[in-house]
């Protein structure tokens, strides 16, 4: 892995992945792909279910949310209200349509990955089912080191769905096991903590899951930015997959 130098007061950025490790199937452009809006969820009931119990475990009424690479849903608990909830996405009338974003804006973060926030000025970051069509995960990764604020949290969630033809080749290669490290593997590279991994099974809805179906599985990188001289404790795998 090698370091590049970027423009302005960017941090450095690690390089993790290969030019081939970033191939995906179509090159045209993700806007024109995302153009029509998808008023539906790509995930189950049962992940949705998980993923608004974890954010209702780790962040606190009182904090200033991104929620990276969003639509019409943030999946936040109903019953809490934040200080302020920042959308991003690449489909306006999508970010339009969800309740919960006080404030929104349209980027292709394959093309641009620097975000327009100030250093320090976000709590808690949520990447939903986003991940994996980064191109260029290391840069996101430290940008949003750069922007949220000492002892924030990082909150990567996805399953196993993904629209095939716009994810890159690392993802499409790789088992879920490989998802989680990837993903923890370029976090650290970039200076963040080595984060916890989580891989769980979820019951399904209705009769299936009474009969002991499962739904989509749940897996989550979730990493937290040290404080000013705090150590870096080793990463935990918490597993309920079986």
């Amino acid at each position: 892995m090698g370091r590049v130098d970027d423009v302005g007061e960017r941090a450095m950025v690690v390089q993790v992945l290969s030019e081939a490790e970033r191939f995906k199937l179509d090159r045209s452009d993700d806007a024109a792909f995302y153009a029509e809006p998808r008023f539906v969820h790509h995930l189950d009931g049962a992940f949705r279910d998980r993923l608004t119990a974890l954010y209702r475990e780790r962040i606190p009424p009182c904090a200033v949310v991104l929620d990276l690479m969003s639509s019409w849903v943030s999946h936040l608990p109903e019953e809490l209200r934040y200080e302020r909830v920042i959308g991003h996405g690449l489909n306006a009338r999508e970010l339009e349509a969800n309740p919960r974003l006080d404030q929104r804006w349209v980027q292709n973060l394959n093309r641009d990955q620097r975000l327009p926030l100030e250093e320090a000025s976000v709590d808690a970051v949520l990447i939903v089912a986003g991940w994996q069509y980064l191109q260029q995960p290391e840069a996101i990764a430290a940008e949003l080191l750069r922007i949220l604020r000492p002892q924030g949290q990082l909150i990567v969630a996805f399953s196993n769905r993904m629209f095939m033809q716009k994810a890159p080749q690392i993802w499409t290669d790789g088992s879920d096991r490989d998802h989680l490290e990837y993903v923890a593997r370029v976090l650290v590279a970039q200076g963040w903590p080595l984060p916890q991994l989580l891989a769980e099974s979820t019951r399904a809805e209705g009769p299936m899951g009474w009969l002991g179906g499962h739904g989509d599985p749940f897996f989550a990188v979730i990493a937290q930015k040290p404080g000013p001289g705090e150590r870096r404790e080793p990463a935990t795998v918490n597993s309920s997959l079986h």
